[in-house]
């Protein structure tokens, strides 16, 4: 009787394992490169991390930072992470200049986050008080295309501004009165930072003087990738969306989730920033439809400005450039 008992426990072990095996079996790895360091932008994705949504949609996702910006776009494109968070005008560059099949299947943040800053102090209100003015930014076209665009649309003269590549050091140059202005500064980073550090500051918005109001954030796949991966980054955007809902409901959660999982070596996050950063990120990452939907409007307008600009070459290939989630 005991060697029937012993056997008929062993058994339900037997069973019991094979039936967690076969649970990690069935859980797919995917893998999302993020635009930078962790940092309120990516409280979603830890949300659902932690409440294990992602686990729920039968998916593991490994979350990887970039060595340099341009990681995520290259490293999506080669297959080499499922996806990567970066910026809609680089996307349309990508496919229509340099033939790379990638695709948008999601935005995260639907409006400019790069804002023209000045300290308050500086007297600058609008774009024509640019003028004789020194302007620090980060060597990237967009930047100038922009700057350009504003000064235009406020009737002032582009070419009486004086501009700086001062790299990242966009808020130092400020203080240090390197610059009078700079763009590239995002109003949800370094302008709630220059606050924190005791100097008041102002922006131009610019949508607006002109500019189309670009989607700031949006995550790509190759081609190759989607029609791979296609029901796992579904997936991915059921409980991204899911996770979302609960950021939007209760900020102060997401917000203590994400600094639990804050690159502190590498990144480390001020708490009072990142609440500030929170409050403006959120208007702007709240979709009509489900989270993350795009539209063909902005993505035409965008591609038109870009030409219009001289940021974009050759005509604009938008076929198949972005993928909406069911």
């Amino acid at each position: 009787m005991k060697k029937i008992s012993l056997l008929l426990a062993s058994a339900v072990i037997i069973l019991l394992l094979s039936a967690c095996n076969q649970d990690e079996t069935n859980t797919e790895k995917v893998s999302i490169m993020l635009d930078w360091y962790p940092n309120a932008v990516h409280s979603f994705l830890y949300v659902a991390q932690e409440k294990g949504y992602f686990e729920e949609e039968g998916i593991e996702l490994d979350i990887q930072f970039p060595a340099n910006p341009t990681d995520p776009i290259n490293l999506a494109a080669a297959g080499k992470v499922t996806m990567g968070i970066t910026y809609q005008p680089d996307v349309i560059i990508a496919k229509s200049e340099q033939d790379i099949g990638v695709k948008s299947v999601g935005v995260i943040v639907r409006s400019p986050l790069n804002h023209i800053a000045f300290l308050k102090e500086s007297g600058i209100e609008r774009p024509k008080d640019l003028e004789g003015k020194t302007i620090g930014y980060s060597g990237i076209p967009l930047n100038e295309a922009m700057l350009e665009t504003i000064m235009e649309a406020d009737d002032a003269d582009f070419n009486k501004v004086k501009m700086v590549d001062v790299g990242f050091e966009l808020n130092s140059s400020l203080i240090t009165k390197k610059a009078d202005a700079v763009i590239g500064a995002y109003i949800n980073h370094e302008v709630p930072l220059l606050e924190y550090e005791g100097f008041p500051t102002g922006y131009i918005d610019p949508t607006d003087y002109g500019v189309p109001s670009f989607y700031e954030l949006v995550v790509v796949t190759s081609d190759d990738t989607w029609k791979k991966d296609q029901e796992n980054i579904e997936a991915f955007w059921r409980a991204a969306g899911k996770a979302f809902a609960d950021m939007e409901k209760d900020p102060d959660e997401a917000l203590s989730i994400l600094l639990k999982h804050q690159d502190e070596a590498n990144f480390p996050l001020i708490e009072e920033v990142e609440k500030e950063s929170l409050a403006v990120l959120l208007p702007k990452m709240i979709s009509p439809g489900n989270f993350g939907e795009q539209n063909e409007e902005t993505w035409k307008v965008t591609a038109d400005w870009m030409k219009e600009t001289g940021l974009l070459k050759k005509e604009a290939d938008l076929e198949g450039i972005f993928i909406n989630m069911q």
